[in-house]
């Protein structure tokens, strides 16, 4: 390989941006002294959720056909910009994402903060409230959602088809939060302007739910803002919080956070998760 094919490959890429990074950057401890620079690539092959044995291959260039889910993976686990997860995929030779979708790719400002919150709940959502990532305290709270799935991880798609997940939400509300889930739908297809994967959620919620239909066809348009929610978990109680959303303007990404009412107890209700983790619960 010529000494210009090494500097353009994705080994070569992926290499130069785990060096660049500190623990501190993506939310890990440093521990004891580091002989080298940067991240461990057992950190980064955590952080993408893939085995150290393929992410070194992939460093090493002996795997040169990485899957764009792999490589948005990469690009969440890095911290990489927009500018530099397109690069990325260009040197795997694929066509980067098209504006508005993320296929599991975090903004990185949205990651930092998203590290940054270690007190209460947090997860990162498109602008079709597919869950992206999650803290700890989400994953406590919420269960491990599947990242980036577009029915699976989808906030909308789950609350219009599966019961079980309205159960963290006092009755009173679902009707308030459904309604606000459609009209932050149509306001993102509106946005989007005939998208195939926007466009092929709502028809398959319609034709699943009765419910969902019936809100759509109110033609009520409303990105999602902060809202109080009552909310019962199993374990830690009533909690009472204001689920605030946290916009970028670059990718559409939403960083929700579950911030206790003051006054409420909620707050150490929060640090009982943290320590119960999801050791007895999950979805």
């Amino acid at each position: 390989m010529s000494g210009t094919s090494r500097h353009n490959d994705v080994g070569s890429f992926l290499r130069a941006r785990r060096e660049a990074l500190r623990p501190a950057d993506v939310g890990l401890v440093a521990g004891a002294r580091r002989r080298t620079p940067g991240l461990r690539r057992a950190e980064v092959a955590l952080l993408a959720n893939v085995s150290v044995d393929y992410y070194e291959r992939l460093e090493q260039s002996r795997n040169a056909h990485p899957s764009q889910a792999m490589l948005a993976s990469l690009a969440r686990a890095l911290r990489l910009s927009v500018d530099e997860r397109d690069h990325l995929y260009r040197l795997a030779g694929c066509s980067p994402p098209l504006t508005g979708a993320t296929g599991g790719y975090v903004d990185p400002a949205m990651m930092f903060l998203l590290d940054a919150l270690t007190t209460v709940p947090a997860h990162v959502m498109d602008d079709l409230t597919t869950i992206l990532a999650q803290n700890r305290l989400s994953q406590a709270l919420l269960g491990s959602w599947k990242l980036g799935d577009e029915r699976a991880g989808n906030v909308t798609w789950r609350w219009f088809t599966d019961p079980a997940s309205r159960a963290l939400n006092i009755t009173e509300e679902h009707e308030a939060i459904g309604r606000g889930y459609v009209a932050d739908l149509r306001a993102a297809t509106a946005r989007r302007g005939g998208d195939a994967v926007a466009d092929c959620l709502i028809a398959d919620l319609l034709r699943t739910s009765v419910e969902f239909g019936r809100y759509w066809d109110d033609m009520a348009v409303e990105p999602l803002r902060s809202t109080r929610k009552q909310l019962i978990h199993p374990h830690a109680g009533p909690l009472d919080v204001q689920c605030d959303v946290v916009l970028s303007s670059i990718t559409g990404h939403r960083l929700v956070i579950f911030r206790p009412q003051p006054g409420s107890t909620t707050s150490a209700s929060f640090e009982f998760l943290e320590v119960l983790g999801e050791q007895t619960f999950g979805t």
